[in-house]
């Protein structure tokens, strides 16, 4: 397991510190596996400077999209892709 370290803006640092955003979207230019440590280090959103905050989150599952032909090549450019953040419902 390995521990990587990124830089996030801080709307989004903010977001994740909540419990609102349980996902991140990266180019996949780097190994990351489920059970590896993301230590994210917030950086203002304008200034792209670091603010001193971290915040370290387990990885529990990563999708790679590279080898994905789910759709056409127009329909990607006409749409693009969104990634959907979701519960699971359980018994009621």
């Amino acid at each position: 397991m390995a521990i990587i370290h990124k830089k996030i803006l801080a709307k989004y640092f903010n977001q994740i510190l909540l419990g609102e955003k349980k996902f991140e979207l990266r180019l996949a230019d780097f190994k990351v596996e489920k059970g590896d440590t993301l230590s994210l280090i917030e950086i203002d959103d304008v200034s792209k400077k670091e603010t001193g905050r971290m915040l370290d989150v387990d990885v529990s599952y990563v999708l790679k999209t590279k080898d994905c032909r789910f759709w056409s090549e127009e329909d990607i450019n006409e749409y693009g892709f969104q990634i959907i953040q979701f519960n699971v419902h359980k018994g009621e």
